[in-house]
C-alpha cells in the first residue's frame, strides 16, 4: 500500500508539473505551430531519469521508496517518454541493440497506429 501512495504523490506532482512546463513552453513560443510543450517536457523527463538513475546505480543515492516516488511517480506522471527512453538506452548499454532497436521500432509504429485507429473508431461511431 505504501508503494502505491509513493507512487500517486509524485504522480500527482509530475502531472501538475507537466501540465505547467507544457504551458509555459507554448506560452513563450505561441507563434509555433510545433508541439514544443510535449518535447520540452520529454527532453526534461528523460534528462531526469538520466540524472536520477545514474545517481542510483552509481552512487546508491537512493532508497527503493525514493527510487518508486520521484522515478515511477514523479517521472511516470511527468511523461512516460522517459521510461521509454531509459529502457532503450538500457537494453543499448546491456548489448541488446537488436532488443533496443526493436523496442523504438514497435513503440513508435504500435503506438501512432493506436492512436489512428482510435481516432477512426471515434469517427466510425
Amino acid at each position: 500500500m505504501k508503494e502505491y501512495l509513493l507512487v500517486g504523490t509524485g504522480s500527482f506532482v509530475g502531472g501538475v508539473s507537466r501540465y505547467f512546463l507544457s504551458g509555459l513552453a507554448l506560452h513563450m513560443f505561441a507563434s509555433q505551430r510545433f508541439p514544443i510543450g510535449t518535447l520540452v517536457v520529454n527532453f526534461l523527463g528523460c534528462l531526469a531519469i538520466g540524472i536520477l538513475s545514474g545517481l542510483a546505480e552509481h552512487h546508491h543515492l537512493f532508497t527503493q521508496n525514493l527510487r518508486i516516488l520521484l522515478i515511477t511517480g514523479l517521472l511516470g506522471g511527468f511523461t512516460t517518454f522517459s521510461a521509454f527512453g531509459y529502457e532503450t538506452i538500457y537494453l543499448v548499454r546491456t548489448n541488446n541493440l537488436n532488443l533496443a532497436i526493436l523496442n523504438v521500432v514497435l513503440s513508435l509504429v504500435l503506438c501512432l497506429t493506436a492512436v489512428w485507429l482510435g481516432t477512426k473508431i471515434i469517427q466510425m461511431t
